[in-house]
């Protein structure tokens, strides 16, 4: 079990709020304060700056971070190793997920494994693909599902099946009136993209690429941070973006949003990304082998 302060400490820098950490751990926020003054006593040091009702880290702070996540992922890792030792499976699992992936397809396979495995905590990271990668690599996510081919050293690669990008748009859009399109067409009309670091706009830009288009021919309107964004915008006439057929049955379902498929059609893989040279606990192992196989099944 990880010293109780630095799980307080946690808390607080996830919120940057001392009322909200309280109300996460079950504590009092005059408890809450306590413990990290305690800390900084022991480290002779400020951690967190309070200004204006505002709660920001020091460097200090993000030094105690960024080693107090590689802590915990060690906690958790000893705690899962003790209880097999015992013959269960149970214990914490830290899983990264970027946006598609976490939204269409995450959902179903961690209430199945659930239903296997009732005394597994698993904790979903929703984050993009370079984010998910980092944090893996650096110990502090057991795993990771990404959309990005992984870039990282120290990082062990899976592919565990995959999706097809599309064309959306409004249906009152210029472009609806195509039945596919070229991706050389597309520079004529307005686009709406992920943001820099998504696995979505990585494997978009290397099609691009490959089809000897500059990037900075796109009519670039602005970037948004996850599929519901873009479809959001997009519903609004003000362009086209390009996302996973994944994301978009609702919206076909009920007309909001037409799809136009792309002429080479784009399609990508599904990453199992897992540290290579740490520990891998039989409880991460069961879970990677599952969504291997699961996620197979969901994309077939």
């Amino acid at each position: 079990m990880a010293d109780r302060r630095l799980q307080v400490f946690m808390a607080v820098a996830k919120h940057l709020n001392f009322t909200r950490a309280a109300d996460d751990l079950f504590m009092s926020q005059p408890s809450v304060t306590f413990q990290i003054k305690q800390l900084e006593e022991l480290y002779s040091t400020r951690l967190f700056e309070r200004r204006h009702g505002n709660v920001s880290l020091t460097p200090a702070g993000e030094l105690v971070h960024s080693y107090a996540e590689q802590i915990m992922a060690l906690s958790d890792e000893m705690e899962s190793r003790l209880a097999e030792m015992s013959g269960e499976l149970r214990g914490p699992l830290l899983i990264g997920a970027s946006s598609t992936i976490a939204e269409c397809l995450m959902p179903q396979l961690l209430t199945e494994f659930n239903a296997l495995y009732p005394q597994v905590r698993a904790s979903l990271i929703i984050a993009n693909s370079d984010n998910v990668e980092r944090r893996v690599a650096e110990h502090t996510l057991d795993l990771g599902l990404i959309e990005a081919p992984h870039k990282l050293a120290g990082v062990s690669c899976d592919v565990c099946g995959g999706d097809e990008l599309v064309v959306i748009c409004a249906p009152d859009y210029p472009l609806t009136s195509t039945a596919s399109i070229a991706p050389q067409n597309l520079v004529d009309y307005e686009y709406i993209s992920r943001e820099p670091g998504s696995g979505t706009r990585q494997v978009i830009e290397a099609y691009m690429r490959n089809h000897h288009i500059e990037l900075d021919t796109l009519k670039t309107q602005m970037e948004l941070g996850s599929p519901e964004a873009l479809k959001a915008v997009v519903k609004l006439g003000l362009g086209f973006a390009i996302v996973s057929r994944l994301v978009v049955e609702q919206e076909l379902e009920a007309a909001a949003l037409q799809i136009i498929p792309l002429k080479p059609a784009l399609k990508r893989s599904f990453n199992l990304i897992y540290p290579q040279d740490r520990f891998r606990s039989r409880l991460a192992s069961t879970f990677i082998d599952f969504a291997k196989n699961k996620l197979r099944e969901l994309v077939a």
